[in-house]
């Protein structure tokens, strides 16, 4: 198992950072609808769709959002004069806002699956919850200064990959070799509170590193490290959040097409939290 994942990170890392790098930002913003797509393929079964029409009538519909806020919003557009459209800033702060329900639904499993059974519909807009914002945050991070330096939101997309993967990791492997306590075995039995730990340990690790090698400004240090912070618990009930749907439908893997890692989604959930939050953090802290 172990092997499969380094094999399959090691083809998924370079594949990340070219598009994030050496995409121009038109096929980027391409790119990360086909992304959001393939989750929204996957998060169908979650709402007890599994017909492939209805799985494709779900996938439309977010590509058909998607495209219209590319419509709405064209790309040289995304920040002007240092502030970020208000459309995008919209739905990024509405996708924060489902975070802070998810979690409450997280923390309350399964007692909190009582609100959708009945209306498995409401499945179907917390996936639109989830994708959409994280569509809106990572398009806003890599549009950061693009127009002075192409680059510079490419980094910053680089550090929230960073903080996400060295969260994933320390959880993995700490919990591999320490973990005891389970952290909420009702959503994941897998994961503990030692895996927990692990993961904040070594987010703080690297986010240490990279502000030494950025050279931070140290009245800037609250700033970024409330950032850094509040990004990675998000990535953490991002995780979480899958679970709790994937377990309340029966599903042990929102896909396969991974090896090691399973689905589109199981390789984005934390993502999908720690893009809208770290973007909000940026807008009210580091801007």
């Amino acid at each position: 198992m172990l092997k499969q994942r380094l094999i399959t990170a090691l083809v998924l890392i370079p594949l990340a950072l070219y598009a994030v790098f050496m995409l121009p930002i038109e096929w980027f913003a391409v790119a990360v609808v086909a992304l959001m797509a393939a989750g929204a393929w996957e998060w169908a079964p979650f709402m007890g769709v599994t017909q492939t029409a209805k799985r494709w009538g779900y996938v439309i519909l977010v590509v058909a959002i998607l495209s219209g806020c590319l419509i709405a919003v064209p790309l040289d557009e995304i920040w002007q004069n240092g502030e970020l459209h208000p459309v995008l800033k919209g739905m990024i702060t509405l996708g924060c806002g489902w975070w802070l329900l998810a979690t409450l639904l997280v923390i309350n499993y399964p007692r909190s699956r009582r609100l959708w059974l009945r209306a498995r519909f409401l499945v179907g807009l917390f996936g639109l919850l989830t994708l959409v914002p994280a569509w809106a945050g990572l398009m806003a991070i890599r549009s950061i200064h693009y127009a002075e330096q192409s680059s510079y939101g490419g980094f910053v997309v680089l550090f929230v990959l960073l903080l996400v993967w060295a969260a994933d990791v320390g959880a993995y492997f700490a919990g591999v070799r320490y973990g005891r306590k389970k952290l909420m075995p009702a959503v994941s039995p897998g994961k503990t509170i030692e895996g927990l730990i692990g993961g904040l340990a070594l987010a703080g690790v690297v986010l240490m590193v990279l502000f030494q090698w950025v050279k931070i400004p140290a009245e800037q240090f609250n700033g970024y490290y409330m950032t850094g912070l509040f990004t990675v618990i998000a990535s953490v009930f991002g995780d979480l959040n899958e679970s709790m749907f994937k377990r309340c439908a029966g599903i042990k893997d929102s896909g396969n097409i991974l090896p090691g890692h399973g689905g589109i989604l199981d390789r984005i959930d934390s993502l999908t939290a720690a893009l809208p939050v770290f973007t909000l953090c940026y807008l009210w802290l580091l801007a």
